[in-house]
């Protein structure tokens, strides 16, 4: 008996959609899909008012006991660790060489210049390349002298090229690396001695 109401409906229904034709099947199908959306969303609404209705996870009661703050001598003590030897700055000019060399860079002679402040206790020593090589070589090398010394500074960088057509360019980088003296220095440099720059 139920087959037989099934076919009945499923004829009748046939027969409608004849009647009404093809505008109105479209317009039937795309209700039937508007009605499956907003109850799609309806759901998904009552989904999301659920995950907000949930209380939140509570913190764990465990305190942490911070640090005490670095002391001001305890911070200078890690300043001068931080800084370079000034006994080994002509090691650190070498090593530039062999950087700029290492990058296929040409690198003619430098322009050095140190210098010390007696106030901080920090000895300067700058120095000045002038590079010739691709624009990526010479960025590349800059990087690398930085990660070498860590406790020098990048003051200058700058490009200069004849013609358009150049893939090689002409470059000027200027480094100052802050060093630390060294004990006997230290002793030297005692109030009552002159003092002075390197």
């Amino acid at each position: 008996m139920m087959a037989i109401d099934i076919n009945i409906l499923r004829l009748r229904a046939q027969l409608l959609l004849r009647r009404l034709g093809a505008p109105a099947c479209i317009a039937v199908a795309l209700l039937a899909l508007g009605v499956a959306a907003w109850a799609w969303a309806w759901q998904q609404r009552a989904v999301a008012a659920q995950l907000e209705a949930r209380p939140l996870p509570v913190p764990s009661l465990a305190v942490t006991i911070a640090a005490p703050p670095a002391t001001a001598s305890e911070n200078l003590a890690r300043f001068y660790a931080a800084l370079g030897q000034q006994r080994h700055a002509e090691q650190q000019v070498k090593q530039l060489f062999d950087l700029a060399a290492k990058n296929g860079l040409l690198l003619a002679q430098g322009e050095y210049k140190s210098g010390y402040d007696k106030a901080s206790r920090v000895a300067t020593y700058q120095v000045t390349l002038p590079l010739k090589g691709s624009y990526g070589a010479v960025w590349q090398f800059a990087l690398q002298a930085l990660r070498a010394a860590p406790f020098a500074s990048l003051d200058e960088l700058s490009f200069r090229r004849e013609q358009i057509a150049d893939t090689q360019l002409e470059a000027r980088l200027r480094l100052t690396f802050y060093l630390t003296e060294t004990q006997a220095e230290t002793q030297a440099d005692a109030p009552g001695d002159a003092g002075g720059a390197p």
